[in-house]
């Protein structure tokens, strides 16, 4: 049976991201470890975690996270508060297919978005 998800993406600088992550998106470091190269955040319930890509192309990253919320109107307005980038064509709205939504680019351009059911 499963249980829980945790999505690998590709990073080219752990400290960047951690930072974006921490800082940005209110996520906490998760382990008792710093493993070389990999990196683990968590927010609530949520995990994601990081392997190292340094040749990575931000412009060729599909890299890409659906995550589901429950109060997707106070998390829009507190990463607006921070002053987080929202994605260009990601600006909170309803989709056709009922859902509440947002996106974000993390450095590496990873692409997260947030939706919530209607």
């Amino acid at each position: 049976m499963l249980t829980e998800i945790h999505p690998k993406l590709p990073m080219r600088n752990k400290s960047v991201t951690r930072d974006y992550y921490i800082n940005k998106l209110g996520f906490k470091e998760f382990g008792s470890s710093d493993f070389d190269g990999y990196l683990m955040v968590q927010k609530d319930h949520i995990q994601i975690h990081f392997f190292e890509f340094k040749d990575l192309d931000p412009k060729e990253n599909y890299g890409m996270v659906y995550i589901r919320t429950d109060d997707i109107d106070s998390l829009y307005q507190s990463f607006l508060d921070k002053k987080v980038r929202v994605h260009p064509n990601g600006p909170l709205q309803i989709k056709p297919w009922g859902q509440k939504e947002f996106a974000l680019l993390d450095p590496d351009h990873n692409l997260l978005t947030f939706g919530q059911e209607v």
